[in-house]
């Protein structure tokens, strides 16, 4: 008994000692100061359940990680030819807006992205309009196909997928498939070995260069994109399975936009997906670089980010888009956990008089999630801002409407995760008609939505408050 005894309390001591080991890891490790000191505290106080997480999602830096991926981003652009981005500005006549707009010239440095006119883009609403896009652009392949999605599942959806990829290999187009280790987690080895069989250059986008990490959560990528023969593009927010078809209860109807793109931006597109082959395979396709669109005058700012960023570029992308804002931004969203600089914005926004509406869900998909975005709704509407709930059903879309003449669609949530942990990618246009399809897109969606009042949540139970508070202590990890 007394040896017994002894071997739990060693046990405990050196559980205790790898808490305060792994704490003094996140101190040097983690991101933001928040975070740090969510799992610091985590760590040292309860490590018998935190140890595992932390493994799994606190090692938010990758320092191997980041200097690796800058390595093969530099490595992938000295063995492709970079796109004449100036004498794609030559061909055009530039009028109506001028890249050298402040707001403009910080996201083109943020970025390394140019800010392109000559593009036309395609408000994609719902499940059914995006893949009929997307399968109807695929089927017009002649030369080769890129997709990338965060999540594919083996569904009647992906099968059709499967099946046209396949198709289209067989026809002597190039076809590369990129999907997320982690989102595509339940994809069965079968899929994966049909479409290789069938021609398809398929790869996972992992994070297994070791052991340790083999589990790793954290530097996943988010892109849903699908690039054609280098003159169209579609990215946004859906990914493939029957869930996004609004088929899959109790989330249904499920609400999500998508964009096509065509145009000089789709060069910036297939730039961003060659980074992420080359840091797969060390390989680069033969792609073609896209024809600007003499009838077309959109002017378009790729807005990529990643964990290996320089600066934190989703979060500053937010940040200069809602200090951008003169009359009004409108943002939607299916996780409203903000970081404090955008959170800060947004409260500033409104403070000066601009018109600042949030959209997010009424259904959770993640518990945690929602319950901490429930109670950063409430501070937000404390501070002037309308937060409104969607209540059709799960509000999946990511878009940004500022004033009358800009709007981005992608792939990034207001959350840490998509502010820090992911890989990204948001569309900026500038241009007032198609600014004025995204108002209406998202009036239709504001009137089947249920404003948020400041009292919603002292009529709330205690338990539910108190559920909200310890949610909230979450947020720089979710």
């Amino acid at each position: 008994m007394h040896f017994d005894l002894l071997q739990i309390s060693t046990l405990v001591i050196a559980i205790h000692l790898l808490g305060l080991i792994a704490a003094g890891h996140a101190i040097m490790s983690v991101r933001t100061s928040q975070g740090a000191i969510a799992w610091a505290i985590a760590l040292a106080g309860l490590p018998y359940f935190t140890l595992i997480p932390y493994l799994f999602l606190g090692r938010t830096r990758f320092t191997g990680y980041v200097r690796k991926r800058r390595q093969r981003n530099t490595q992938m652009r000295g063995d492709s030819a970079e796109p004449n981005w100036r004498e794609m500005h030559e061909q055009m006549e530039i009028t109506g807006v001028t890249p050298l707009h402040p707001g403009i010239r910080a996201l083109t440095a943020l970025t390394g992205m140019p800010f392109l006119p000559g593009n036309k883009v395609r408000l994609l609403i719902d499940g059914t309009q995006t893949f009929a896009a997307i399968f109807a652009a695929i089927e017009a392949a002649k030369s080769y196909v890129m997709v990338q999605f965060f999540i594919v599942r083996d569904d009647h959806l992906g099968r059709s997928l499967r099946d046209l990829l396949i198709r289209k290999s067989a026809a002597g187009v190039a076809v590369y498939f990129l999907y997320d280790g982690i989102g595509s987690f339940s994809l069965p080895s079968r899929y994966i070995a049909e479409l290789a069989a069938g021609g398809v250059h398929i790869r996972e986008f992992a994070t297994k260069r070791r052991i340790v990490n083999r589990f790793q959560l954290n530097f996943r990528n988010h892109r849903k994109t699908v690039v054609v023969d280098g003159q169209c593009a579609l990215i946004g927010g859906l990914n493939v399975g029957v869930e996004y078809l609004g088929e899959q209860p109790p989330l249904s109807p499920w609400r999500d936009t998508h964009i096509e793109v065509c145009g000089p931006a789709v060069a910036c597109i297939q730039i961003t997906f060659l980074e992420d082959w080359y840091w797969v395979t060390q390989k680069l396709p033969a792609i073609e670089q896209p024809r600007p669109l003499r009838d077309a005058g959109m002017y378009c700012q790729l807005i990529p980010s990643g964990p290996a960023d320089s600066q934190e570029t989703c979060s500053l992308f937010f940040v200069e888009a809602i200090n951008s804002a003169r009359e009004r931004v409108w943002i939607t969203t299916p996780y409203f956990v903000p970081d404090e600089s955008v959170f800060a914005a947004l409260r500033l926004a409104a403070l000066r008089g601009v018109q600042v509406r949030i959209l997010m869900p009424s259904r959770p998909d993640h518990r945690v999630s929602f319950e901490a975005g429930l109670l950063y709704a409430y501070d937000a509407v404390r501070a002037g801002i309308e937060v409104y709930r969607y209540l059709p059903g799960f509000m999946h879309q990511k878009v940004v409407l500022v004033d009358d003449v800009a709007a981005a669609i992608g792939t990034a949530n207001l959350d840490n995760r998509s502010l820090r942990l992911n890989f990204e990618l948001m569309l900026l246009t500038v241009d007032r008609g198609f600014a004025s399809e995204v108002e209406q897109m998202l009036l239709a969606d504001f009137s089947h939505s249920k404003r948020v009042h400041a009292n919603d949540y002292l009529q709330a139970p205690a338990w539910r408050r108190f559920g909200m508070h310890v949610a909230r202590l979450f947020a720089p990890i979710l």
